[in-house]
Parts: C-alpha cells; sequence; structure tokens
C-alpha cells in the first residue's frame, strides 16, 4: 500500500488537465499494446498453422511430412483376411500348351532290376519354368554389294540415307535409353551402367541423352494432336508444379483429361500457364485447385477442387477445434461427391434436387456460422485465411459444385495431380534436369509416353513406334 500512496501523492499535485492528458496518453499506449498483441496472436497463429501443414490438410505432398505427419483414419476392420479379394483374378503362372523350348528327361535305368531304359515314355510330369534368355548385343553386317552387268556396266545396291557409314547402335537399343530416362526415371549415368551391365553394349552418356532429343523431334506431330483434342475436350484439368532446372526452381504446368497429357516448363503466370496453348482457347469445363492465374480464362467454365478444399478445411478444423463449421462443411462436399457418384453409377444425367438438398442447407449454414467466428474486417485489406476461405467458399459456390449439375465433370483435381507426380519422382532421383531445352525435350516425350498408356499401348513400344519412324497417334474419338 506503501507504493500505491506515493503514486497517489505524486498524482494529487497534478492539475486537472495534466491528469487528462497523462489518462489520454495511457490510454493511447494500451491501444497500441491490444494492437501489438493482436498482431504477435496472429502471427504465432500463422506460425504454427505453418508448422502444423502437412499432405492431410494442405497440397503439400506426403514426402514434404518431415516434422508433423497427418493422423491417419484407421478404417474399419472388414475381418477379411489381408490379401487378393475373393473373385479377383489371379497373377500366378499356368501351364502353357506351346513352351518355346522343351527338354525331355528319362530315368537311366529300372527302379527294380537297375537294367537300361529305352527312351520310350508311357507317361510324363510336366514342369515349366519362365526365364528370359541371356541379352547381349548382337551385330547386324549389312554389305551393300556392287554387281558387274554383262554390258560393263558396275551397278551398286542404294545405301539408305539414314545409315550412317560408322558403326551405330540400333533402334531397340535407342527405344531402351529413352525408356530408362523418360519412363523410369533413370538418370543418364546410371542409365549407361545398366545397359552396359545387363546387354554388354557401352554406349556413351553423351549418345543416350541424344536419344532423348532425337524422340522429342519425332513426337511433335502427336503432341500436337494432343494440343488440339484437349482444347476440344468438355472437361479438362489444369495444374502446376515447381521443379529444379538447372539448379534453379522453375514451373511444369499440366493440362490433361483422362485420355491426354501434355506437359510443359513455363513460369508460374497466366502466360506461363497459356504458353501450352490449350488453355487460352479451352471453352469447356476446367477442373483446378483455385490458384488465380486459372481465373484468367473467362471462356472456359470452372470446377473448383473439392480435394484441396477439404484438406484447407482440414486445417482450420486443427486451429479451432472447438468451432464446428468446418467440419460441417468438409462433411457436406463429402457427401455431395458421394451423392454424385450414386447417381452416375445408376446411369443418372443429372442429381434428383432432393438428394442434394440436405447437404445444401448444411453447406451454406456452415458457412454463415464460420463468418461469425472470422468476421470480414472492413478496416484492413488483409483478411485472416478462415476469413478469405469462407468467403472463396460463399462467392465461388457455383464453381465449387459444378459437379453436382453435371455429372461428366469430376469433384476433385487427381487426374493432374497424378500427372504431375512422377516429375517429382524424376527430381528425387535425378535431383534437377540440366538445362531448360533438356527439360523441354524429357517434357515431350513424357507427354507421349503418358497419353500413349492411357490408350492401352505399353511405354516400350510406344517409344518403339517413334524411333522406328511411325509414332503412335492418339485417336480423334477419344476428343
Amino acid at each position: 500500500m506503501t507504493g500505491f500512496c506515493l503514486v497517489l501523492s505524486g498524482l494529487e499535485s497534478l492539475s486537472r488537465e495534466d491528469l487528462l492528458a497523462l489518462l489520454a496518453l495511457q490510454q493511447r499506449q494500451i491501444e497500441d499494446l491490444k494492437s501489438t498483441v493482436v498482431a504477435l496472436t496472429d502471427k504465432v497463429r500463422d506460425l504454427e498453422s505453418r508448422l502444423g501443414r502437412n499432405s492431410g490438410n494442405s497440397s503439400m505432398p506426403p514426402s514434404s511430412d518431415i516434422f508433423v505427419k497427418p493422423e491417419r483414419r484407421k478404417k474399419p476392420s472388414s475381418g477379411r483376411p489381408r490379401g487378393k479379394e475373393p473373385g479377383a483374378p489371379g497373377m500366378s503362372l499356368k501351364l502353357v500348351e506351346r513352351p518355346d523350348q522343351q527338354l525331355d528327361e528319362f530315368p537311366p535305368e529300372c527302379g527294380g532290376c537297375r537294367s537300361a531304359l529305352p527312351k520310350a515314355s508311357v507317361g510324363f510330369t510336366r514342369r515349366q519354368c519362365h526365364d528370359i534368355l541371356p541379352i547381349s548385343v548382337q551385330i547386324t553386317e549389312t554389305r551393300w554389294h556392287r554387281v558387274r552387268c554383262g554390258c560393263g556396266q558396275v551397278t551398286a545396291a542404294k545405301v539408305p540415307d539414314d545409315v550412317p557409314d560408322c558403326p551405330y547402335y540400333g533402334p531397340q537399343l535407342a527405344t531402351l535409353a529413352v525408356y530408362l530416362l523418360a519412363y523410369q526415371h533413370v538418370p543418364v549415368e546410371r542409365a549407361a551402367k545398366l545397359i552396359r551391365d545387363v546387354t554388354g553394349a557401352a554406349p556413351s552418356t553423351g549418345w543416350i541423352a541424344s536419344q532423348l532429343v532425337k524422340v522429342a523431334g519425332l513426337v511433335e506431330a502427336p503432341n500436337k494432336l494432343i494440343m488440339a483434342l484437349l482444347i476440344l475436350a468438355s472437361v479438362l484439368h489444369a495444374d502446376e508444379t515447381a521443379t529444379n532446372v538447372a539448379g534453379k526452381k522453375s514451373w511444369l504446368h499440366v493440362a490433361c483429361t483422362n485420355k491426354l497429357t501434355l506437359l510443359t516448363l513455363a513460369p508460374r503466370s497466366k502466360a506461363g500457364a497459356a504458353a501450352g496453348g490449350v488453355l487460352p482457347n479451352f471453352t469447356g469445363t476446367m477442373v483446378h485447385d483455385a490458384l488465380w492465374l486459372y481465373r484468367g480464362f473467362p471462356d472456359a467454365d470452372h470446377q473448383l477442387c473439392c480435394a484441396h478444399v477439404i484438406r484447407e478445411l482440414t486445417a482450420c478444423d486443427e486451429r479451432f477445434p472447438g468451432q464446428i463449421w468446418a467440419p460441417q462443411i468438409r462433411w457436406s462436399l463429402a457427401e455431395m461427391i458421394k451423392v454424385a457418384d450414386a447417381a452416375r453409377s445408376e446411369g443418372l444425367d443429372h442429381i434428383p434436387p432432393e438428394r442434394l438438398r440436405r447437404w445444401l442447407i448444411y453447406y451454406n449454414s456452415a458457412i454463415q456460422v464460420g463468418l461469425h467466428h472470422h468476421p470480414v474486417n472492413p478496416q484492413s485489406d488483409k483478411q485472416s485465411m478462415e476469413t478469405n476461405l469462407l468467403l472463396r467458399l460463399r462467392d465461388y459456390k457455383d464453381q465449387y459444385l459444378r459437379f453436382t449439375v453435371g455429372l461428366a465433370v469430376p469433384a476433385t483435381n487427381n487426374a493432374a495431380e497424378r500427372d504431375l507426380r512422377p516429375v517429382k519422382t524424376q527430381l528425387k532421383i535425378s535431383g534437377c534436369h540440366a538445362s531448360a531445352t533438356g527439360a523441354k525435350n524429357w517434357l515431350a516425350v513424357r507427354s507421349y509416353i503418358v497419353t500413349a498408356i492411357k490408350h492401352g499401348l505399353g511405354a516400350f513400344d510406344a517409344i518403339r513406334q517413334a524411333i522406328t519412324g511411325q509414332p503412335w497417334m492418339p485417336s480423334i474419338e477419344f476428343a
């Protein structure tokens, strides 16, 4: 009390005007401290949110789950033992009626009297071994002869223009090299070693790299057709991801459907997304992750990826576990996706309105509740992460729920993410592309291979067709 009295005694000597000035000063200090506390609280929440990001509550890949791993929800056990499902086709080897080679083994002597036995079978037991023959390089020499006619004229067989005048590696070996580089993500040096160890051939790393350049030129026509068919598609997936070119961060864009894939290297911008030639001319429904650059293509309808926003809602639920709005929106979206899948499986061309009514009410009401907890701050241009998410879900509701109007439109952008995933595998194995030109060649070949695989052709066969001068072309019926 003594200190308090001293303070009071000091204040008693002040005039009324001085006391009012002191109170005003203290009030300003209190307001400044409040603002500082609010700013620091928001900053701590933002930092905690960033530290808590993982593949379960954001668009980060599972490989980035270093410090915090998402909790995986255990599915209820069905009681069935692990392994192949009943009725699923088996993968075990079966006896073939016409083996490539047949070996006969006869007993050397009688098991009773020990007499020598004739090689006359009265029955046998079959066993078959599936194996590959030892792989080795086969050198084929072709001789173009000169022949003298009776008239004295000597005529020489014409050597084709594409046959070099020095020993060279053939199309099968070139196909293997490109297959390893573009499809199996094997670095050039390791591809050279693998080929040497398996086949005995010893191509240089320069030759192996040159084959990728060659095939990239040979698949130019198929890729142009892929681009044209993507423009004509009714539904298109678009996405982008970071990649590494010559030690610097670059951006890879994909435009794809269930039957077509086109990968391009360009900056992360509207101009970069347009560089592939597809998005500026596309007028169907574009599925993407709500990134700002895709909104710059107004000629297309838009379906915003529900998988992305569900992960964002999961993050909000983790930050504010006492608020019910985030899990309610997430739940209503998941149920609407189930309703769409069910209608599709029934062969319907639309979803009956009564099946959606309940979930739309939950969706709309949860957004209102969320905005009550995280209202728009009119005094600031920068809103909280939760407020921005809720405003996006409200203002772009039609784009998030377009899949409920047209059943041909998927609710997620998983198709594009699947086509981008191998690029991350390439980065993990090879580290980066040495140059932008090399990256573009790799992506050109990869676009051709992935599209061919989507049509049922094997990667090796697709590359071999291109190398032998007859590249595979997608059918127009898949537009």
